[in-house]
């Protein structure tokens, strides 16, 4: 996971906030997509705290560079999303290019009543559950501060 979180991104910051995640033992879900040569994508949800409600950021996500554009992130976002729902999960944030998040229903309107430590225009965020009252401070997990 480290070797292909390195290559997607060119450094190594999202391979070491998931190891801080795992160390921590905050990864809520994690999910490869595998094929014959190993890993080719990945993704992680870690919890989100002090809104009074269930809710969880997604990051990293990561698919080889040469297996982009091929359904691979796709899949990871839809089957992590309707996990997160079957938990009962209600709420879930990323940061993220708005055109490829909004496919599935990620918005930064969604996100803005939430203060976070990413806000601006590529926070966003999607309800999994009916909306609840929106607002409050969101806590991302303590392994994020290493990409402050």
């Amino acid at each position: 996971v480290a070797a292909l979180l390195c290559a997607a991104f060119g450094g190594d910051a999202e391979a070491r906030l998931v190891r801080d995640l795992r160390r921590d033992g905050d990864l809520l879900l994690a999910l490869v997509a595998e094929d014959a040569g190993g890993i080719v994508g990945y993704i992680a949800f870690s919890p989100v705290v002090g809104l009074g409600m269930s809710a969880a950021a997604l990051a990293p996500l990561a698919v080889l560079p040469e297996r982009q554009r091929g359904g691979i992130g796709l899949t990871l976002v839809e089957r992590g999303l309707a996990w997160l729902a079957g938990e009962g999960l209600r709420l879930v944030f990323v940061l993220g290019d708005p055109a490829y998040y909004s496919r599935f229903g990620f918005a930064a309107g969604t996100a803005w009543p939430f203060r976070t430590p990413y806000d601006g225009p590529h926070q966003l965020a999607r309800w999994l559950a009916e909306p609840a009252r929106a607002g409050g401070h969101a806590t991302y997990a303590r392994a994020f501060a290493c990409l402050g």
